[in-house]
């Protein structure tokens, strides 16, 4: 049998077993109580591994098999990025447009350069050597926030629509923005900073980014057209299907932004789509398939971040180095928030605690491990990898877990001035 079937589904097979424990005992978030588990198991068969060396190396060797980077950015990402944004009411999107643009698209170039620039004074001061270039990366790999733990937490306390679609509507475009910054940095550390011009570099922002929304447009309105043609809610569950994933091969040939694309096609088959194209059985077959996709795929993911421990080489003088680099994310993200926030003053009502939440609630996952592993090897590779590795970690079960009480205290009832616009 092949390895990497094995390995997958040895994998699924823990992720279900792991699901039923959190569910049944431990009552956590679904995806932090996985990735808890799985990061616990790392840890003992680490300690293990000089008394039974063979169990520790066959760990290793089915997480190689799975080539987590590979993985993510080719496959799983797609899926739930189009699974989170045909969930997206695109009229509640719309009224909060300018915070959502903003927040996506300056607000991570923003945090990735303070980032950069913040990290590169800290090693100097800590005689520790890291190119500027590869601090920038670190920044725009780090900047993008993967808040799908907390929406959940967020939805139970009660907190405001407009506040959840916000952190939603980020999390669905500035990974998107991310991956293309982060595009544009490694070409210009593989390519040499002094042979790339201005105009090579706008010309890469916009075929990553304005291809990807373009590809995405035309995946979607293609999509409304060919299921309203039909009325067989197992052809037209196919037809989603084949629109993530041909569509995200095509968008890696074309060489635009997959993750835009899959984000602007599940609005409008979430929308439009379903709106005009689908009957209300197809409706809910659609929906309940990606619900339970998304479901399926967050809880592989997230053991898959646990259980990544195995493969990385953990330096202590590293992880101390990226525990002093957390305060430094920290601040580039309220900054991040505060800047649009703020620009838009005399357009939209900001709920109380609002930048509050959406500072710790910014949540970093799998994209960022994903992208700091797909960097060359050269100096100060490995280390970007453990301190992103380190960061996640900490986002994840510290911001994860907290969230919840914090956003009880910071959230209060406010009165809105009528005198304001509703909307932006």
């Amino acid at each position: 049998m092949s390895p990497v079937y094995t390995s997958l589904a040895l994998l699924i097979t823990i992720t279900a077993a792991f699901s039923y424990i959190n569910c049944k005992y431990i009552h956590l978030p679904s995806t932090i109580g996985i990735m808890i588990m799985s990061l616990v198991c790392s840890m003992v068969l680490i300690a293990l591994g000089n008394l039974f060396p063979e169990l520790a190396e066959q760990a290793r060797v089915i997480m190689q098999n799975v080539r987590f980077g590979d993985l993510i950015m080719q496959s799983l990402l797609s899926f739930l990025l189009f699974a989170g944004a045909i969930q997206l009411d695109v009229r509640k999107l719309h009224r909060h447009r300018s915070v959502v643009i903003l927040l996506a698209t300056i607000g991570v170039i923003i945090s990735a350069a303070v980032i950069g620039a913040g990290i590169f004074f800290l090693f100097q001061v800590f005689n520790i050597h890291v190119p500027l270039i590869y601090c920038l990366m670190f920044g725009a790999l780090i900047s993008p926030t993967d808040p799908i733990a907390v929406l959940g937490i967020l939805g139970e306390l009660g907190v405001p629509e407009s506040l959840e679609i916000k952190i939603a509507g980020e999390s669905m475009f500035n990974d998107g923005v991310g991956v293309v910054l982060f595009l544009i940095l490694l070409q210009l550390d593989q390519n040499g900073v002094e042979t790339m011009k201005a105009g090579q570099i706008a010309w890469i922002f916009l075929r990553e980014a304005a291809g990807g929304w373009l590809w995405g447009l035309a995946l979607g309105y293609g999509g409304v057209i060919v299921l309203k043609s039909i009325n067989n809610y197992k052809v037209e569950t196919l037809i989603t299907l084949a629109i993530v994933m041909g569509g995200y091969l095509v968008s890696e040939l074309l060489d635009v932004s997959g993750a835009l694309s899959m984000v602007v096609a599940g609005i409008i088959i979430g929308n439009k789509g379903m709106a005009i194209s689908m009957s209300k059985t197809t409706r809910d077959y659609v929906s309940k398939f990606w619900e339970l996709i998304d479901e399926i795929m967050n809880a592989f993911l997230f053991l898959l971040i646990g259980f990544e421990m195995l493969v990385l080489v953990l330096d202590w003088q590293l992880v101390g180095a990226a525990l002093l680099c957390l305060p430094v994310v920290f601040l580039a993200r309220w900054v991040s928030v505060i800047i649009p926030m703020y620009i838009l003053t005399n357009k939209t009502t900001r709920e109380k605690g609002a930048i509050a939440v959406l500072t710790w609630g910014g949540l970093r996952g799998a994209v960022s491990v994903a992208l700091a592993l797909s960097l060359p090897e050269g100096p100060g590779r490995e280390k970007m990898v453990t301190i992103t590795y380190v960061v996640v970690l900490f986002s994840i079960i510290v911001q994860g877990l907290s969230i919840g009480p914090l956003a009880r205290r910071w959230m209060q009832p406010v009165t809105i001035d009528p005198s304001l616009p509703s909307g932006n």
